[in-house]
Formats: C-alpha cells, sequence, structure tokens
C-alpha cells in the first residue's frame, strides 16, 4: 500500500440503511465517481457471511477506482478478501495484537473520543484515527459529541492523519474545518443523499476552499490546463481532477507531454509550472 494514501480528504462509510430500494454497490460507487478517497465497509446489523459477500463486491469495486477498502472491525474479513486495513474501536481487539495479525503494511485506524484515547493510539501505531462524533448522529446512538474542540485539540497535538467523523453535513462541514480538520468523514449525508456523487463534490469543494483560506498551509502552484494559467493546492492528478469537477467522466489526461494511464493518476505528482492537456469524450467517443 503506497503512502499516497495519507493524503486523503474524503473518507465515506457504508450506511445501508440510509438508502432503502438502491444497492450497496450503485451509491458507493456514486461517491467513488464523487471523489471519495477511502471507502470503509461498515455493517454492524448482518451476519458475518452477508459482511463477507459484500466486502469481496467492495473489494472489486475499489480496486477499479484505485482507493483503499477499510473494513471496520472484522480483521478476519480484511484478510479474506485482501482489504487495505481495518478501523477498530476502542472496544475491539488491541492495536498491538491487531498489527500482529495483519502486518505492518496494512492500515488500521482507531475511533477515538478524547485526546488521551488519541494520544494513546498515535503512540501504539495507528497510522490514523477517526475524531468523533463530532455532533450527535444516528450512526452512534447515545454516544456524546466531542464537539469542534476535540478537533482543534487533535489539529493541535496529532501528528498521524485525523479524520473528523460525526454527523457531519455541507451545512456545518465549515465549523469542523475551521477548527482545524483536513480531512472530513461522512455517512448518511453523502450515502443517504439522492445524489451521493454531487454531496462528495460539495465536501471536496468545501475542503479545498478552506485549504486556500489557511496561510502558510497550502501551496498554490501555477499550471497551465489546456493552454489556460490555472492555480492548484492539487498534489496530484486525481485532485486535479476532482477540483476542476471532471471525476467520473471519460478524460484522457496529458501531463508533460506524457499520456497518462488511469491508474497512475494517483501516483503523478503536480509541480510548479506543470503543463495538462485534459480530453473529454462525450457521447459515443
Amino acid at each position: 500500500m503506497s503512502s499516497k494514501w495519507k493524503d486523503f480528504r474524503l473518507y465515506v462509510i457504508t450506511g445501508v440503511n440510509y438508502h432503502p430500494g438502491r444497492s450497496l454497490m450503485t451509491v458507493m460507487e456514486q461517491t467513488l465517481q464523487g471523489g471519495a478517497d477511502i471507502i470503509q465497509l461498515r455493517a454492524k446489523d448482518m451476519t458475518k457471511r452477508e459482511v463477507l459477500a459484500q466486502a469481496y463486491a467492495l473489494r472489486k469495486l475499489t480496486r477499479h477506482y484505485d482507493v483503499p477498502l477499510i473494513i471496520n472491525d472484522h480483521i478476519d474479513i480484511a484478510l479474506a478478501v485482501d482489504a487495505d486495513g481495518v478501523h477498530l474501536g476502542q472496544d475491539d481487539l488491541p492495536l498491538a495484537e491487531a498489527r500482529r495479525i495483519l502486518g505492518a503494511d496494512r492500515i488500521i485506524g482507531i475511533s477515538t473520543h478524547s485526546i488521551e484515547q488519541a494520544l494513546r493510539a498515535e503512540r501504539d501505531g495507528a497510522d490514523y484515527i477517526g475524531v468523533g462524533p463530532v455532533f450527535p448522529t444516528g450512526t452512534k446512538p447515545g454516544r456524546q459529541a466531542v464537539t469542534t474542540s476535540y478537533v482543534q485539540e487533535a489539529a493541535q497535538r496529532i501528528r498521524i492523519p485525523f479524520v473528523a467523523i460525526g454527523g457531519i453535513t455541507t451545512s456545518n462541514v465549515n465549523e469542523v474545518l475551521a477548527a482545524g480538520a483536513a480531512r472530513i468523514c461522512a455517512v448518511s449525508a453523502i450515502v443517504g443523499s439522492d445524489d451521493p456523487a454531487h454531496e462528495c463534490r460539495s465536501f471536496l469543494q468545501a475542503i479545498h476552499a478552506s485549504d486556500q483560506s489557511k496561510p502558510g498551509q497550502v501551496d498554490l502552484k501555477q499550471i497551465r490546463v489546456n493552454g489556460r494559467a490555472e492555480q492548484t493546492s492539487a498534489r496530484h492528478v486525481t485532485e486535479l481532477v476532482q477540483q476542476l469537477g471532471l471525476e467520473g467522466k471519460r478524460i484522457v489526461v496529458e501531463l508533460n507531454g506524457q499520456i497518462l494511464a488511469r491508474d497512475a493518476w494517483g501516483e503523478a505528482e503536480i509541480e510548479n509550472g506543470a503543463t495538462l492537456e485534459m480530453v473529454h469524450f462525450v457521447g459515443g467517443g
């Protein structure tokens, strides 16, 4: 697993109860088309056989889009389908045991609800942490919201990637970003919407706008796209495609005179002065 996964900005978790009448694969592919960087399979109320079947299907889908797949709780299922990692709660298998089973190359994320838990997860070797629930949420009934004060504390003290989660919508995401979050996770706001791809783009637009409003934190590069001068904070071609609203489109990308295969976009870094040509095919070709 390339360290590029650490550049993720939008993390989407499954929630089949939020989209009755629509298949899991349809909804999750729409999130990927909208720019989701990581997908987590979370299925608390299903049998293990049902979770395994969904995991195999999502593994195929996420590989097609070159996006990491994380399995909530089930380490054995993560191994069975060759997922990229697991996400564990405070009451799940200890991180050290999970690492022993999964090895050094798989991603392990930990849910945290206080700075003490966050610091412990970082010290014990977590790859990333969840910070939340920021707001009350139906996915964590009875769990007291940690508010944006914990987000602010995590931004100041935690060195590994953290993702803000819990009740976050496009209406309140700017509050979370202003508190210091750079990565956002959503469930119902995305998978429960009529247009998951549009919701993902809206979240990403808010995240990128927040990047550009924080002096010293974003290096805006001068590039040329189809002959036009542009400024961008995109680190690689995949992120630029998302910023330009072209995710999910049939396009060919040429970077500095070299045509890139789609599966190489995430590795193709955009440097200051880069020149890109993007050809968008519509209709039959």
